[in-house]
Protein backbone atom coordinates (compact mmCIF):
# COMPACT_ATOMS: atom_id res chain seq x y z
CA UNK A 1 0.00 0.00 0.00
CA UNK A 2 1.18 3.51 -0.85
CA UNK A 3 -0.06 6.69 0.79
CA UNK A 4 1.15 10.10 1.85
CA UNK A 5 2.65 10.52 5.31
CA UNK A 6 -0.41 12.47 6.59
CA UNK A 7 -2.77 9.76 5.33
CA UNK A 8 -0.69 7.05 6.97
CA UNK A 9 -0.73 8.97 10.25
CA UNK A 10 -4.52 9.17 10.02
CA UNK A 11 -4.87 5.39 10.17
CA UNK A 12 -4.16 5.56 13.90
CA UNK A 13 -7.82 6.59 14.21
CA UNK A 14 -8.90 3.01 13.47
CA UNK A 15 -7.53 1.30 16.60
CA UNK A 16 -8.25 4.32 18.83
CA UNK A 17 -11.88 4.67 17.75
CA UNK A 18 -12.29 0.89 17.83
CA UNK A 19 -11.10 0.80 21.43
CA UNK A 20 -13.33 3.76 22.34
CA UNK A 21 -16.37 2.02 20.81
CA UNK A 22 -15.59 -1.18 22.73
CA UNK A 23 -15.13 0.78 25.93
CA UNK A 24 -18.40 2.64 25.35
CA UNK A 25 -20.28 -0.66 24.95
CA UNK A 26 -18.78 -2.11 28.12
CA UNK A 27 -18.90 0.90 30.42
CA UNK A 28 -20.65 3.78 28.62
CA UNK A 29 -17.62 5.81 29.70
CA UNK A 30 -14.75 6.98 27.48
CA UNK A 31 -11.94 8.89 29.22
CA UNK A 32 -11.14 12.37 27.93
CA UNK A 33 -7.50 11.35 27.57
CA UNK A 34 -8.55 9.10 24.69
CA UNK A 35 -8.95 12.04 22.33
CA UNK A 36 -6.02 14.30 23.20
CA UNK A 37 -3.24 12.15 21.65
CA UNK A 38 -5.40 11.53 18.58
CA UNK A 39 -6.09 15.25 18.28
CA UNK A 40 -2.34 15.84 18.46
CA UNK A 41 -1.81 13.42 15.56
CA UNK A 42 -4.66 15.15 13.70
CA UNK A 43 -3.06 18.59 14.06
CA UNK A 44 0.32 17.23 12.96
CA UNK A 45 -1.15 15.53 9.88
CA UNK A 46 -3.21 18.62 9.01
CA UNK A 47 -0.24 20.99 9.35
CA UNK A 48 2.02 18.73 7.28
CA UNK A 49 -0.56 18.22 4.54
CA UNK A 50 -1.54 21.89 4.42
CA UNK A 51 2.13 22.82 4.00
CA UNK A 52 2.58 20.27 1.21
CA UNK A 53 -0.50 21.53 -0.62
CA UNK A 54 0.53 25.16 -0.18
CA UNK A 55 4.05 24.53 -1.46
CA UNK A 56 2.97 22.10 -4.18
CA UNK A 57 5.07 19.23 -2.80
CA UNK A 58 2.27 16.68 -2.55
CA UNK A 59 2.42 13.35 -4.37
CA UNK A 60 0.26 13.93 -7.43
CA UNK A 61 -1.86 16.95 -8.28
CA UNK A 62 -4.00 18.51 -5.57
CA UNK A 63 -6.32 21.43 -6.26
CA UNK A 64 -5.32 24.03 -3.67
CA UNK A 65 -8.63 25.88 -3.74
CA UNK A 66 -10.68 22.70 -3.35
CA UNK A 67 -8.44 21.40 -0.56
CA UNK A 68 -8.66 24.52 1.57
CA UNK A 69 -12.39 24.87 0.93
CA UNK A 70 -12.98 21.30 2.13
CA UNK A 71 -10.74 21.87 5.13
CA UNK A 72 -12.70 25.01 5.98
CA UNK A 73 -15.99 23.09 5.77
CA UNK A 74 -14.65 20.29 7.96
CA UNK A 75 -13.31 22.63 10.64
CA UNK A 76 -15.90 25.38 10.32
CA UNK A 77 -19.06 23.29 9.87
CA UNK A 78 -18.55 19.76 11.18
CA UNK A 79 -16.98 20.86 14.48
CA UNK A 80 -19.78 23.32 15.35
CA UNK A 81 -22.30 20.69 14.20
CA UNK A 82 -20.85 18.12 16.62
CA UNK A 83 -20.85 20.66 19.43
CA UNK A 84 -24.43 21.68 18.61
CA UNK A 85 -25.65 18.09 18.71
CA UNK A 86 -23.99 17.65 22.10
CA UNK A 87 -25.50 20.92 23.38
CA UNK A 88 -29.07 19.88 22.52
CA UNK A 89 -28.54 16.38 23.90
CA UNK A 90 -28.35 14.55 20.57
CA UNK A 91 -24.76 13.43 21.22
CA UNK A 92 -22.97 12.25 24.29
CA UNK A 93 -19.76 14.00 25.23
CA UNK A 94 -17.57 11.21 23.83
CA UNK A 95 -19.55 11.16 20.57
CA UNK A 96 -19.03 14.89 20.05
CA UNK A 97 -15.32 14.69 20.91
CA UNK A 98 -14.85 11.79 18.52
CA UNK A 99 -16.51 13.63 15.61
CA UNK A 100 -14.61 16.85 16.37
CA UNK A 101 -11.34 14.91 16.37
CA UNK A 102 -12.24 13.20 13.09
CA UNK A 103 -13.08 16.58 11.55
CA UNK A 104 -9.53 17.74 12.26
CA UNK A 105 -7.95 14.40 11.36
CA UNK A 106 -9.81 13.90 8.07
CA UNK A 107 -10.66 17.29 6.54
CA UNK A 108 -10.51 15.73 3.06
CA UNK A 109 -10.59 12.20 1.66
CA UNK A 110 -7.41 10.17 2.20
CA UNK A 111 -6.05 8.03 -0.62
CA UNK A 112 -4.53 4.56 -0.23
CA UNK A 113 -3.03 3.06 -3.37
CA UNK A 114 -2.74 -0.68 -3.94
CA UNK A 115 -1.25 -2.43 -7.01
CA UNK A 116 -4.62 -2.82 -8.76
CA UNK A 117 -6.99 -0.44 -6.99
CA UNK A 118 -7.29 2.55 -4.74
CA UNK A 119 -9.31 3.15 -1.58
CA UNK A 120 -11.75 4.67 -0.83
CA UNK A 121 -13.77 3.63 -3.86
CA UNK A 122 -16.64 6.15 -3.77
CA UNK A 123 -15.59 9.77 -3.23
CA UNK A 124 -18.42 12.31 -3.24
CA UNK A 125 -18.20 15.70 -4.89
CA UNK A 126 -18.11 17.51 -1.55
CA UNK A 127 -15.05 15.50 -0.55
CA UNK A 128 -15.25 16.22 3.21
CA UNK A 129 -14.38 12.90 4.81
CA UNK A 130 -15.74 13.73 8.26
CA UNK A 131 -19.15 14.36 6.67
CA UNK A 132 -18.91 10.97 4.99
CA UNK A 133 -18.14 9.30 8.33
CA UNK A 134 -21.21 11.01 9.80
CA UNK A 135 -23.52 9.95 6.94
CA UNK A 136 -22.12 6.39 7.04
CA UNK A 137 -22.79 6.37 10.79
CA UNK A 138 -26.43 7.23 10.20
CA UNK A 139 -26.76 4.53 7.53
CA UNK A 140 -25.21 1.89 9.80
CA UNK A 141 -27.42 3.00 12.67
CA UNK A 142 -30.56 2.40 10.62
CA UNK A 143 -29.87 -1.33 10.62
CA UNK A 144 -29.89 -1.56 14.42
CA UNK A 145 -33.67 -1.35 15.01
CA UNK A 146 -34.22 -3.80 12.14
CA UNK A 147 -31.83 -6.31 13.71
CA UNK A 148 -33.38 -5.73 17.14
CA UNK A 149 -36.90 -6.32 15.81
CA UNK A 150 -35.91 -9.54 14.06
CA UNK A 151 -34.13 -10.79 17.15
CA UNK A 152 -37.15 -10.09 19.36
CA UNK A 153 -39.54 -11.68 16.87
CA UNK A 154 -37.36 -14.79 16.62
CA UNK A 155 -37.41 -15.10 20.40
CA UNK A 156 -41.18 -14.68 20.57
CA UNK A 157 -40.93 -11.27 22.20
CA UNK A 158 -43.59 -9.34 20.34
CA UNK A 159 -44.52 -6.01 21.90
CA UNK A 160 -44.70 -2.32 21.16
CA UNK A 161 -41.16 -1.88 22.42
CA UNK A 162 -39.63 -4.59 20.21
CA UNK A 163 -38.27 -2.08 17.68
CA UNK A 164 -36.19 -0.13 20.18
CA UNK A 165 -35.79 -2.47 23.15
CA UNK A 166 -35.41 -5.98 24.44
CA UNK A 167 -36.73 -7.86 27.47
CA UNK A 168 -34.44 -8.70 30.37
CA UNK A 169 -34.95 -10.44 33.69
CA UNK A 170 -35.61 -7.71 36.23
CA UNK A 171 -33.01 -9.09 38.64
CA UNK A 172 -30.37 -8.35 35.97
CA UNK A 173 -31.21 -4.73 35.14
CA UNK A 174 -28.38 -3.34 37.26
CA UNK A 175 -26.00 -5.26 34.99
CA UNK A 176 -27.32 -3.40 31.94
CA UNK A 177 -27.06 0.06 30.44
CA UNK A 178 -30.02 1.87 28.94
CA UNK A 179 -33.50 2.95 30.00
CA UNK A 180 -36.67 1.27 31.12
CA UNK A 181 -39.39 1.29 28.49
CA UNK A 182 -42.13 0.82 31.07
CA UNK A 183 -44.05 2.72 33.72
CA UNK A 184 -46.92 1.38 35.85
CA UNK A 185 -49.22 2.70 33.11
CA UNK A 186 -47.49 0.94 30.21
CA UNK A 187 -44.99 1.72 27.43
CA UNK A 188 -42.81 4.84 27.51
CA UNK A 189 -39.73 6.01 25.66
CA UNK A 190 -38.50 8.03 28.63
CA UNK A 191 -38.37 5.57 31.48
CA UNK A 192 -35.91 5.33 34.34
CA UNK A 193 -32.25 5.55 33.30
CA UNK A 194 -30.42 2.51 34.66
CA UNK A 195 -27.36 4.59 35.52
CA UNK A 196 -29.64 6.69 37.72
CA UNK A 197 -30.94 3.50 39.34
CA UNK A 198 -27.40 2.45 40.27
CA UNK A 199 -26.72 5.94 41.62
CA UNK A 200 -29.85 5.71 43.78
CA UNK A 201 -28.87 2.30 45.16
CA UNK A 202 -25.34 3.47 45.93
CA UNK A 203 -26.76 6.58 47.63
CA UNK A 204 -28.96 4.43 49.87
CA UNK A 205 -26.20 1.87 50.42
CA UNK A 206 -28.62 -0.85 49.36
CA UNK A 207 -28.63 -3.84 47.05
CA UNK A 208 -31.16 -4.22 44.27
CA UNK A 209 -32.05 -7.69 45.54
CA UNK A 210 -32.95 -6.27 48.95
CA UNK A 211 -35.07 -3.54 47.38
CA UNK A 212 -37.03 -6.10 45.34
CA UNK A 213 -37.41 -8.36 48.38
CA UNK A 214 -39.02 -5.68 50.56
CA UNK A 215 -40.35 -2.83 48.39
CA UNK A 216 -42.70 -1.55 51.10
CA UNK A 217 -39.81 -0.83 53.45
CA UNK A 218 -37.76 0.87 50.74
CA UNK A 219 -40.73 2.89 49.55
CA UNK A 220 -40.93 4.50 52.99
CA UNK A 221 -38.46 7.42 53.05
CA UNK A 222 -37.98 6.86 56.79
CA UNK A 223 -35.96 3.74 55.88
CA UNK A 224 -33.24 5.86 54.28
CA UNK A 225 -30.16 6.15 56.51
CA UNK A 226 -29.53 9.56 58.07
CA UNK A 227 -26.06 9.50 56.51
CA UNK A 228 -26.31 8.60 52.84
CA UNK A 229 -23.45 7.70 50.51
CA UNK A 230 -21.91 9.38 47.46
CA UNK A 231 -23.99 8.20 44.46
CA UNK A 232 -21.07 7.87 42.07
CA UNK A 233 -21.72 8.16 38.35
CA UNK A 234 -23.85 5.06 37.87
CA UNK A 235 -21.21 3.03 36.05
CA UNK A 236 -21.39 -0.73 36.50
CA UNK A 237 -18.89 -1.40 39.25
CA UNK A 238 -20.41 -4.30 41.21
CA UNK A 239 -23.02 -6.85 40.09
CA UNK A 240 -25.96 -5.41 42.00
CA UNK A 241 -25.12 -1.74 41.50
CA UNK A 242 -25.03 -0.95 45.24
CA UNK A 243 -23.27 -1.75 48.45
CA UNK A 244 -25.44 -4.35 50.12
CA UNK A 245 -25.69 -4.50 53.88
CA UNK A 246 -25.57 -7.99 55.45
CA UNK A 247 -29.07 -7.73 56.81
CA UNK A 248 -30.41 -6.76 53.41
CA UNK A 249 -28.71 -9.70 51.78
CA UNK A 250 -30.34 -11.98 54.31
CA UNK A 251 -33.73 -10.58 53.46
CA UNK A 252 -33.07 -10.98 49.76
CA UNK A 253 -32.39 -14.68 50.25
CA UNK A 254 -35.57 -15.26 52.25
CA UNK A 255 -37.77 -17.53 50.08
CA UNK A 256 -40.87 -16.30 51.90
CA UNK A 257 -40.47 -12.88 50.30
CA UNK A 258 -41.74 -12.83 46.73
CA UNK A 259 -41.72 -9.55 44.82
CA UNK A 260 -44.39 -10.94 42.48
CA UNK A 261 -46.84 -11.16 45.38
CA UNK A 262 -46.46 -7.49 46.21
CA UNK A 263 -49.23 -5.27 44.93
CA UNK A 264 -48.10 -2.02 43.39
CA UNK A 265 -48.36 0.50 46.22
CA UNK A 266 -50.46 3.60 46.11
CA UNK A 267 -47.77 6.24 46.15
CA UNK A 268 -50.19 8.87 47.42
CA UNK A 269 -50.18 7.40 50.96
CA UNK A 270 -46.83 8.82 52.05
CA UNK A 271 -44.81 11.91 51.36
CA UNK A 272 -41.85 11.47 49.00
CA UNK A 273 -42.23 7.75 48.11
CA UNK A 274 -38.87 5.96 47.78
CA UNK A 275 -37.12 9.14 49.00
CA UNK A 276 -36.90 10.32 45.38
CA UNK A 277 -37.10 14.03 46.20
CA UNK A 278 -34.44 13.70 48.88
CA UNK A 279 -32.17 11.79 46.50
CA UNK A 280 -32.20 14.57 43.92
CA UNK A 281 -31.80 17.24 46.59
CA UNK A 282 -28.67 15.61 47.99
CA UNK A 283 -26.80 14.61 44.85
CA UNK A 284 -24.71 17.11 42.96
CA UNK A 285 -25.93 17.74 39.45
CA UNK A 286 -28.51 15.56 37.74
CA UNK A 287 -28.86 11.82 37.31
CA UNK A 288 -28.78 11.71 33.51
CA UNK A 289 -31.88 13.84 33.19
CA UNK A 290 -33.95 11.56 35.43
CA UNK A 291 -36.80 13.14 37.37
CA UNK A 292 -38.17 12.09 40.77
CA UNK A 293 -41.34 10.88 39.05
CA UNK A 294 -39.36 8.70 36.62
CA UNK A 295 -37.45 7.23 39.55
CA UNK A 296 -40.64 6.44 41.45
CA UNK A 297 -42.34 4.90 38.44
CA UNK A 298 -39.26 2.86 37.57
CA UNK A 299 -38.87 1.50 41.10
CA UNK A 300 -42.56 0.60 41.18
CA UNK A 301 -42.20 -1.44 37.98
CA UNK A 302 -38.91 -3.04 39.01
CA UNK A 303 -40.31 -4.27 42.32
CA UNK A 304 -43.43 -5.75 40.73
CA UNK A 305 -42.36 -7.43 37.47
CA UNK A 306 -40.00 -10.32 36.86
CA UNK A 307 -39.22 -9.20 33.30
CA UNK A 308 -39.00 -5.69 31.92
CA UNK A 309 -38.27 -4.04 28.60
CA UNK A 310 -35.23 -1.81 28.30
CA UNK A 311 -33.72 0.10 25.45
CA UNK A 312 -30.04 -0.80 25.32
CA UNK A 313 -29.31 2.42 23.47
CA UNK A 314 -26.38 1.31 21.32
CA UNK A 315 -23.53 3.80 21.83
CA UNK A 316 -23.14 6.17 18.88
CA UNK A 317 -19.41 5.42 18.82
CA UNK A 318 -20.13 1.89 17.55
CA UNK A 319 -21.81 2.93 14.27
CA UNK A 320 -19.30 5.78 14.03
CA UNK A 321 -16.44 3.29 14.13
CA UNK A 322 -18.14 1.17 11.48
CA UNK A 323 -18.82 4.34 9.49
CA UNK A 324 -15.10 5.15 9.61
CA UNK A 325 -14.18 1.67 8.37
CA UNK A 326 -16.72 1.96 5.55
CA UNK A 327 -15.40 5.39 4.65
CA UNK A 328 -11.78 4.25 4.49
CA UNK A 329 -12.61 1.19 2.40
CA UNK A 330 -15.75 1.76 0.31
CA UNK A 331 -16.28 5.47 0.73
CA UNK A 332 -19.53 7.36 1.01
CA UNK A 333 -22.41 4.83 1.15
CA UNK A 334 -25.21 7.39 1.06
CA UNK A 335 -23.67 9.19 -1.90
CA UNK A 336 -23.35 5.87 -3.76
CA UNK A 337 -27.03 5.06 -3.09
CA UNK A 338 -28.22 8.50 -4.22
CA UNK A 339 -25.99 8.35 -7.28
CA UNK A 340 -27.32 4.86 -8.06
CA UNK A 341 -30.86 6.22 -7.96
CA UNK A 342 -29.93 8.73 -10.64
CA UNK A 343 -30.25 11.81 -8.44
CA UNK A 344 -26.72 12.94 -9.37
Amino acid sequence: MTASVPDLLRLVAVPVLGWAAWRDVKTRRVPNRTWLPLLGVALLALALEAWQVWTGTTVGYVNQQAYFLRTTISLGFVIPLAYGFWWIGGFGGADAKALITLAVLFPTFPTYLFPDFALPVVVPTLGVFAMTVLSNTVVVGLFYPVALTLRNAAGGHVAKAMVIGRPVATERVTEEYGRLLQTPDGFTRRGLDLDALRMYLAWRGASFAALRADPEEFRDPASIPAETNPPGDGAIAVPDGGRARPEEDAGADDPSVDADDEARPDEGEITDPWGAERFFEEIEGSAYGTTPEQLREGLTVLTADDEVWITPGIPFLVPMFLGLLLGLSYGDVLYAVIEGLGVF
